[in-house]
């Protein structure tokens, strides 16, 4: 996602976009302990993904 959209979204949109994209990133991050990914770059988009949903959630929570 890109922070344009991000912004879009509603606080409670973004809880739950959120909370999905963390389990997607556990999960994936198991399977690839198991059996390695086809593309680990997977891994790197999630995991930024959610940083970049969880520091605007921040950001509006400052304001």
């Amino acid at each position: 996602m890109k922070q344009s959209e991000i912004k879009e979204l509603s606080t409670a949109d973004l809880q739950d976009k959120l909370g999905a994209l963390k389990k997607n990133y556990s999960d994936l991050k198991m399977a690839h302990a198991i059996t390695p990914l086809e593309n680990p770059l997977q891994l790197r988009t999630l995991r930024r993904a959610v940083a970049r949903i969880a520091t605007e959630l921040t950001k509006r929570e400052l304001q």
